[in-house]
């Protein structure tokens, strides 16, 4: 290990030592899973803000998207363009959904067709599934990222950042979680405009970014280096990430009012789609610098360690593992919600007694996040796991989502259909080689085929009478 990697994971350790200390200050003054999840819902318009923007610029954005422009220039803004749009219609169509105190997306979900048990059980087990799947892609890109710049090996690495992870997380819970995405919020975006900045200044200056190869004759956002449909694909998966992601739910349920959630999304979208072309612009000057890179996703350390000095570039660590750890926490809290709030009452026929609830909670935490830690040992595909995940778990969530909020003939045989059929094209179209290159990822049969089937299913299917006293209706 050389000096400059040394002192990069001392400054790791020494930042997690701090996230650490963030979260046991807050813990104290916790009494109940509520106060552990949910922050007693009385999360402040600017915390919002600084959760929501650390979460979407996490790393889909440091890792997968500036890998992804290495490969195909301007289309890594086409991440961000999605983000964005996704966390703006977010606001304007679910933000409603705080007036309900809702505690998980299960729950929201499942009130939309009169809360059927077995729609229920399945939105639970799928939801948490979603929140480790996407616990899991932030481990993957934080390992990586963290054993280039350090010298640490893979394995090693996730495990530093899986440990580190669940412990300052199961300490503070949610109010932990959203002071320390608003301080990484601060650190990740000056380090992102820094890094950015030097290294432009490295390959010479802005014409010698655009007159790359790769960005010079491929068209608007290079699409024509992927396919107009696959830029499209990519794009939509991502904005279907935004509306049917769990953690961007919390959000809403622990928010103080539903005017701080619209404000700090709206926000946080503007933000983010002035941001989308940073890591466009990172992973085109890595591409100049050395188009021989093993792996796309190894170009935002690779700048790093490349044209930086060691001060900034111990900044610039922070910043990534910001993006890593911001995302990471707020799913863990996501799936944690469920596992605690549905699946534990589900299995145990009871709720948690008021005395163990908090506990409780903090042993799911733990537990939810090793299972994602050893799931994210056996991958190394950030973008593939990610739209992968998205189209199978995903697209029927948020197609649900959309239907039982806006279609009141959507029945609870109706959503079943939507769930699978969904899952199924996206399994279907992921095995096929050819359809999947046609597309560039499952998104789009996944979700036309989760939508025509809810349709189908619910017209021509007997609907059960809703329980008008269960039934929650969001206006």
């Amino acid at each position: 290990m050389s000096e400059s990697q040394l002192i990069y994971l001392l400054a790791f350790v020494v930042y997690l030592l701090a996230m650490v200390a963030v979260s046991w200050s807050v813990s104290r003054w916790q009494r109940s899973s509520d106060d552990f999840l949910l922050a007693g819902r009385k999360v402040p318009l600017l915390l919002t803000l600084g959760t929501t923007v650390a979460t979407m610029v996490g790393t889909g954005s440091s890792m997968g998207a500036v890998g992804f422009a290495y490969q195909h220039a301007w289309a890594g803004a086409l991440y961000g363009i999605g983000g964005a749009l996704g966390i703006l219609l977010l606001a304007w169509l679910f933000a409603p959904a705080r007036k309900q105190a809702f505690a998980t997306m299960s729950e929201e979900l499942a009130s939309y067709v009169g809360n059927k048990a077995i729609v229920k059980k399945l939105l639970a087990v799928l939801i948490y599934a979603a929140s480790i799947g996407w616990l899991g892609a932030h481990l993957i890109g934080g390992g990586m990222y963290l054993s280039w710049l350090t010298g640490l090996d893979e394995t090693s690495a996730k495990l530093l950042i899986g440990i580190g992870l669940a412990i300052y997380v199961s300490l503070g819970g949610y109010s932990a979680v959203v002071w320390t995405d608003s301080i990484q919020a601060i650190i990740l975006f000056v380090g992102f405009l820094l890094m950015a900045y030097f290294a432009i200044d490295f390959i010479g200056g802005w014409q010698a970014l655009d007159d790359n190869k790769i960005a010079a004759s491929n068209g608007l956002l290079s699409y024509q280096s992927i396919g107009l449909l696959p830029a499209f694909s990519m794009s939509l998966a991502i904005l279907v990430g935004v509306l049917a992601t769990p953690s961007f739910r919390q959000r809403i349920y622990s928010a103080h009012s539903v005017k701080s959630i619209r404000v700090s999304f709206v926000i946080s979208g503007v933000l983010y789609l002035g941001f989308s072309l940073i890591p466009a612009v990172i992973g085109i000057c890595a591409y100049l610098l050395n188009d021989q890179l093993n792996n796309p996703a190894f170009a935002f350390p690779y700048i790093a360690l490349n044209t930086l000095p060691v001060a900034v570039g111990g900044f610039i660590l922070l910043a990534g593992i910001s993006a890593t750890l911001s995302s990471a926490s707020s799913d863990a809290i996501a799936g944690v919600s469920v596992l605690v709030s549905d699946i534990f009452r589900w299995l145990r026929k009871a709720d948690i007694a008021a005395e163990k609830q908090l506990l409780s909670s903090r042993l799911a935490m733990l537990a939810t996040v090793f299972t994602a830690l050893i799931l994210a040992l056996l991958s190394n595909d950030i973008i593939g796991y990610i739209t992968k995940m998205v189209s199978v778990v995903l697209a029927g969530l948020c197609i649900m989502g959309l239907l039982g909020r806006f279609w009141s003939g959507y029945t609870w045989q109706g959503s079943l259909a939507t769930l699978l059929g969904g899952s199924v094209a996206a399994v279907i179209v992921s095995a096929n080689s050819a359809w999947l290159n046609y597309f560039g990822n499952p998104i789009i049969p996944a979700l036309l085929s989760a939508l025509v089937l809810g349709v189908v299913v619910s017209l021509l299917g007997k609907s059960d009478v809703k329980d008008t006293t269960q039934q929650q209706v969001i206006s």
